[in-house]
C-alpha cells in the first residue's frame, strides 16, 4: 500500500497540517530515500524520509501506511533513525 507524502506526514503527525507538509515539500526541505520529494510522491513501508526543521533534521523509516490513525498510535507508523 502507498500514500501521498504530504498525507503521510500529516497522518503520522510528523507535520501537524497537510498544507504545511505541502510547503515543506515545495521548499525542498523533504527528501525520500535521499532524493528531493514532491508532495504527490508515493511513500511505502521501507522508505526513509528526511525532514529539515530549521537547523534540525529528522530521519525516519516508514513502517506502515494507514488512512487514519489515532494520535497515540501515530508514532508506530515510523521509526526514528
Amino acid at each position: 500500500m502507498t500514500m501521498r507524502l504530504d498525507k503521510y506526514l500529516k497522518v503520522s503527525r510528523l507535520i501537524k497540517r497537510r498544507t504545511v507538509a505541502n510547503e515543506a515539500c515545495d521548499g525542498g526541505r523533504v527528501r525520500v530515500n535521499g532524493a528531493a520529494a514532491k508532495a504527490s510522491r508515493d511513500v511505502k513501508p521501507g522508505d526513509v524520509i528526511e525532514i529539515q526543521f530549521g537547523a534540525r533534521t529528522t530521519r525516519v523509516e516508514v513502517l506502515s501506511v494507514a488512512e487514519t490513525v489515532s494520535k497515540a498510535d501515530a508514532p508506530a507508523m515510523y521509526r526514528e533513525l
